[in-house]
């Protein structure tokens, strides 16, 4: 039986310093068409992985949004801070 609804977490994205790392907030959820789940990073446009459970789908996002920020770098595009929603201790 698969979760029903929406659950979130949060990526940390690599810093040397606090003041450098960014917290995205994930949005996991069940999708049937697929079955899978599917995390999704609402504040990057088209940033989301699946996995066959939610672990799987949170573990494979982080990659995603490494690579999301170093093409939006390589593009010279603007890449959205967090809304700040999720207050995480490192």
């Amino acid at each position: 039986m698969k979760a029903a609804g929406f659950f979130y977490t949060c990526f940390v994205t690599p810093g040397k310093k606090e003041d450098d790392m960014l917290r995205y907030a994930i949005l996991v959820y069940w999708n049937d068409m697929n079955n899978s789940f599917i995390a999704e990073v609402p504040e990057l446009p088209g940033c989301m992985a699946s996995g066959a459970s939610y672990e799987e789908a949170v573990s494979r996002v982080g990659p995603v949004i490494a690579e999301w920020i170093k093409n939006a770098k390589a593009l010279n595009r603007e890449i959205p801070h967090p809304k700040g929603r999720l207050k995480v201790k490192v």
